[in-house]
């Protein structure tokens, strides 16, 4: 009976591990890679109808137009006429690999408790082998900067790369940022305990900016000291004061904004962005005068206020793209992580309603690239950045026409198989004879 119970065991942990496993990550570029023919959306505005894009030891080193040159191409030869290839997409604020499924807490690693965290990172709780990571990848979402939540001072986030067997494989750039959540300078009350639910003013406003400024003195202070004792929080303070980790203050508000606007003057903060900016087209001038980008909640969402346009978030990216301000597109809210498989189509959304396409694509391209600091590498199709891209079959910010045949990560080519496409494939088999016979599906392609 031992022995029995020991095999069934062992048969559930194989299936188990069979349904739950990622795809195999790439592995190293052996060889060159040509792409011929196809429409080349460089990602920071240009586009070469008719292109040739090489790329070898994981780095691009070819990207004009396909009738300027004769020569023999290099390596392998993908003709991609009539389709089109991309930088991979960037999705920044996301908490993608720190929640795998929200309804059983062992899967949550995106908070800890606390109010001031700055020594909290995001990197070592990332989680490469997620299925739901691994579903980003067929939209050419390539890339994320992973972002812990809650508590005043979140935490540190990092930026990875959505095809590694670990966080260590995964990290492009390691400790990016430090992530503060503002005070709401209005509230609302709780209805459960019999509170005004309408919006009134924060009481407590002053005294929890008053709490930040304090913390950053007594970082500074310690910094500046003998440090006879370690305190890891305000180590963690020291690449932020020296320019090292940017500062992403999660507010809204047009007078979060501006008091966080001073904040960075007060404490002499080098690098600030602002996410979420609901209401920042109101201060677009002052974010510009102060070098300030904005990670824009996203566009699929509705209005906040009655008496907001119906269209205010699709608009939002373009506002402040007119007024000069460097912007980008995030996606946290409800059911984030696995909307930000959506993000092309947010990009998408904001052409719709009067940004220019290209322009559009830089919302989760090059734009996403030089908020993170990442676009010496990443963002855009340039000689000698790093070869992660795509082929689409169409505009690959239209849900219709984003239907990628390649993708490369560091000149790797990645696996575009997931869950979702092994489901989809198993059940449009059982269904595709039309005659009523139901098709049984090999074991391969019933697999999970």
């Amino acid at each position: 009976m031992k022995t029995l119970n020991t095999y069934i065991l062992m048969a559930f942990l194989v299936i188990s591990g069979k349904s739950l496993a990622q795809q195999t990550p790439a592995g190293k570029q052996t060889e060159a890679v040509t792409i011929v023919g196809a429409t080349a959306h460089l990602g920071n505005g240009e586009v070469i109808e008719n292109s040739l894009v090489i790329f070898e030891n994981g780095k691009l080193i070819e990207v004009i137009a396909a009738n300027l040159t004769k020569r023999q191409y290099p390596g392998k030869i993908i003709d991609a006429k009539g389709k089109h290839v991309y930088p991979g997409f960037i999705a920044p604020n996301s908490t993608l690999g720190l929640v795998e499924i929200a309804a059983v807490k062992a899967t949550q690693d995106e908070d800890e408790m606390g109010e001031m965290l700055p020594n909290i990172r995001s990197l070592i709780a990332y989680n490469a082998e997620s299925k739901i990571v691994e579903s980003m990848r067929p939209n050419g979402v390539l890339l994320g900067q992973i972002v812990p939540r809650g508590g005043r001072i979140s935490g540190t986030s990092s930026i990875v790369q959505f095809d590694a067997w670990n966080w260590e494989d995964a990290v492009v750039k390691e400790d990016d940022g430090l992530h503060i959540n503002w005070p709401d300078t209005y509230k609302r009350g709780s209805k459960w305990r019999g509170e005004d639910p309408n919006l009134k003013p924060n009481k407590s406003y002053v005294e929890n900016v008053q709490e930040l400024s304090d913390f950053f003195a007594s970082a500074k202070a310690y910094l500046d000291g003998d440090r006879d004792y370690k305190n890891l929080p305000y180590l963690a303070m020291e690449t932020v004061f020296g320019g090292e980790k940017k500062v992403f203050v999660h507010a809204n508000e047009e007078k979060a904004i501006l008091d966080a606007i001073q904040f960075k003057k007060d404490q002499n903060l080098p690098h600030m962005v602002i996410v979420g900016g609901y209401y920042s087209t109101g201060v677009a001038e002052a974010l510009k005068n102060n070098n300030i980008p904005v990670l824009v909640g996203r566009p699929h969402s509705v209005p906040e206020e009655a008496h907001e346009d119906y269209d205010y978030s699709y608009k939002l990216a373009g506002k402040l793209y007119e007024e000069g301000v460097l912007v980008a597109i995030e996606g946290s809210g409800q059911m984030e992580r696995m909307n930000s498989r959506n993000l092309p189509f947010y990009a998408g959304t904001a052409a719709a309603f009067g940004m220019d396409k290209e322009d559009a694509l830089k919302l989760i391209t090059l734009n996403t690239a030089k908020i993170l600091g990442i676009d010496e590498n990443y963002g855009s199709l340039e000689k000698g950045k790093s070869a992660t891209l795509f082929i689409s079959e169409g505009d690959a910010l239209d849900m219709r026409g984003n239907i990628l045949s390649h993708a490369y990560i560091d000149g790797r080519e990645i696996s575009l198989e997931t869950h979702q496409t092994e489901l989809w494939k198993r059940y449009s088999k059982k269904y595709k004879d039309q005659s009523g016979k139901e098709e049984i599906p090999t074991d391969s392609e019933s697999s999970p």
